[in-house]
């Protein structure tokens, strides 16, 4: 059977969920989720790894993720093996803590991005953690608080995620929370966990219209999104694939590149991957996919996954370049 091509490239939106082995804990206390919490901040400040929402619950855990230079494998691994070792030696126990290996989802984010924050940020509610939205606003174990501006976290983009929900700081926030309190009343939403075709399109009577009408959609267990972006993740991973057997010293060089240009212009590689439109990320964005086409001559697509961007928009800035040389 022809393996499956990998979803890991860097800058990919991915909703992780972590399980306790034979669904057991994987906290005991406050202390376990202090360090667990603490674990994630600081291997994503470590691998550039940009954390837009999670949720730490008794046997499992949801983390809304873009991937860093390192990739997520590097990511899960850090942060799963680290806190595996510390859990066993703190409880005097040995062999696995969590369960075979960690989900991962790739998500199209114009299509899904919020609700997954909205789902995830409600996971304490849902499982009667916490009494109500109020409570939740100050439940230290989710990223809810830290958007609320309740429990502070630099490592979490609460800034990223308050821009899709207005431009200033206040409204945004009261529009995230009304969104959130919405979300409520539409339960656990199984769709929103997994990827394939059926649950991309909201479920089996949406799929059998879509065929009633001779649409054909793609799926793909593995991404949650329209036919449309599962064709294009596909597409990408396999010429990824490809591109990681044949030119090992040109992606190297691209990460190298990428850092310098990070240091040279004082910035974080988050916030180049993390959609910031500070003018100097904006710039430091433009210069790299001009110098990695010109000088490296990756692909449009390459690029954008690298820094996190729409292929469109890297062609914008090549085509403007170009014109104006």
């Amino acid at each position: 059977m022809p393996r499956h091509a990998r979803l890991d490239a860097p800058g990919t939106l991915h909703h992780v969920i972590v399980r306790g082995i034979e669904k057991r804990k994987i906290v005991d206390d406050d202390q376990d989720r202090g360090e667990f919490i603490e674990r994630l901040g600081e291997i994503s400040q470590i691998t550039q790894t940009v954390i837009y929402a999670w949720s730490l619950m008794t046997n499992h855990a949801h983390i809304l993720l873009r991937s860093g230079t390192a990739g997520l494998p590097s990511f899960m691994r850090k942060l799963l093996t680290g806190y595996a070792g510390y859990y066993n030696r703190r409880h005097n126990r040995h062999g696995h803590l969590f369960q075979n290996r960690y989900k991962s989802i790739v998500v199209e984010e114009d299509a899904y991005f919020k609700e997954l924050v909205r789902y995830i940020h409600l996971n304490p509610l849902r499982a009667k953690m916490v009494e109500s939205i109020a409570s939740l606003d100050q439940y230290p174990w989710s990223g809810h608080s830290s958007i609320m501006g309740h429990s502070a976290h630099d490592w979490h983009d609460a800034v990223f995620v308050l821009n899709w929900f207005g431009k200033r700081m206040r409204d945004a926030r009261l529009a995230y929370r009304d969104f959130v309190e919405k979300g409520i009343a539409m339960g656990r939403q199984p769709a929103l966990v997994g990827g394939g075709l059926v649950r991309s399109a909201g479920g089996w009577a949406e799929v059998k219209a879509l065929r009633r009408i001779g649409t054909k959609e793609k799926g793909d267990e593995r991404i949650l999104g329209g036919g449309d972006f599962v064709s294009h993740v596909l597409s990408e991973a396999d010429l990824s694939k490809k591109y990681r057997l044949a030119n090992l010293d040109r992606e190297k060089a691209a990460l190298e590149l990428i850092e310098q240009c990070c240091q040279e212009n004082g910035i974080s590689f988050q916030a180049l991957s993390g959609g910031s439109r500070v003018r100097q990320v904006s710039k430091a964005r433009h210069e790299l996919s001009w110098r990695l086409t010109e000088e490296l001559g990756l692909s449009f697509a390459e690029i954008a996954r690298l820094l996190g961007v729409s292929t469109s928009a890297v062609a914008k800035v090549i085509i403007e370049k170009r014109i104006n040389k």
